[in-house]
């Protein structure tokens, strides 16, 4: 938790000065040298250049893929299937509003601190929601399913807190 609160205290800071910053594209241009025509450039799992729509499709196509091998590995049964509905739906990303760089600008420093802080309160509020859905699912499972789910769930938190150094990849220290 304590982590946390560094990364949102960070983001509040970087709010009152950061966004004075020019508008100018931070993403590289797509192709580069030696690209070929009509190819996306390709970083770090993401290509620049593709239409968002194309790439929102795409990973609500990795979700769906993932929650149909999830649900296998659990054995959902019929009596499950409304509970295993109502959990995919609330798991769905929800959309979260970003802050828009000309009314940040417009704003004073504490209404700046009170917009991010808002945004945060909508964030966790959100993360909670997904926690309360996860755990009304989770007391329908069999012992062995919570088993399934509880080993699933660990590898998906070791894929982000540990492999590749941290919550999104990020090194923390050291």
């Amino acid at each position: 938790m304590k982590l946390a609160t560094k990364h949102l205290a960070l983001a509040a800071m970087l709010a009152t000065i950061g966004f004075t910053a020019s508008a100018q594209p931070q993403n590289p241009p797509a192709g580069g040298p030696g690209a070929m025509p009509g190819h996306s450039m390709m970083r770090d799992g993401f290509h620049f250049g593709r239409d968002p729509a194309q790439m929102q499709k795409h990973r609500e196509e990795r979700m769906a893929e993932r929650m149909a091998t999830f649900k296998r590995a659990l054995q959902v049964t019929p009596a499950q299937e409304g509970a295993w509905t109502a959990w995919t739906q609330a798991m769905r990303p929800a959309q979260h509003q970003r802050p828009d760089q000309a009314e940040m600008l417009r704003m004073t420093t504490p209404e700046r601190i009170d917009r991010m802080r808002a945004l945060r309160n909508a964030h966790i509020a959100e993360q909670d929601r997904k926690a309360d859905a996860t755990k009304t699912f989770y007391a329908t499972l069999s012992v062995e399913q919570k088993r399934v789910f509880d080993t699933a769930s660990m590898k998906f938190m070791g894929r982000g807190m540990g492999e590749r150094g941290g919550r999104h990849g990020w090194h923390h220290g050291g």
